[in-house]
């Protein structure tokens, strides 16, 4: 059984939809598509407040993925104490951290050649 193709555009806009949904906060989506040593095409970097809405993004961004797209991450680690959660899905790579961990981390500075996009909050 063969993988449907989802558009990356649809994929985006469901996981930002999700990370919305619980007020995810500081949302930033790296274009990696026209950097050589990328693994995906996209980041999307957002962060949460505590380790209960960091779970809440990444249940959130699952949960409307599923409904909308039929579609799963391939794999998910770090949820077990949710600083930093990454899910994969294959052409995005969702990074959910707690605000001082991503501080600490600063992906955003060791991808410096990609094409970074803000989404301004809602609420």
């Amino acid at each position: 059984m063969t993988k449907k193709i989802i558009n990356n555009d649809v994929l985006l806009a469901n996981i930002i939809k999700g990370i919305e949904e619980v007020k995810g906060n500081d949302i930033d989506i790296l274009d990696l598509r026209d950097l050589d040593t990328a693994v995906c095409d996209y980041f999307i970097i957002c962060n949460g407040n505590s380790n209960t809405q960091v779970n809440a993004i990444v249940n959130s961004i699952q949960k409307i993925v599923s409904k909308e797209l039929k579609d799963k991450p391939w794999h998910i680690e770090g949820t077990d104490n949710a600083e930093w959660v990454l899910m994969d899905y294959v052409n995005i790579v969702v990074h959910v951290f707690q605000k001082h961990i991503r501080e600490y981390y600063n992906i955003e500075s060791l991808w410096g050649d990609a094409k970074i996009t803000t989404i301004e909050n809602k609420y």
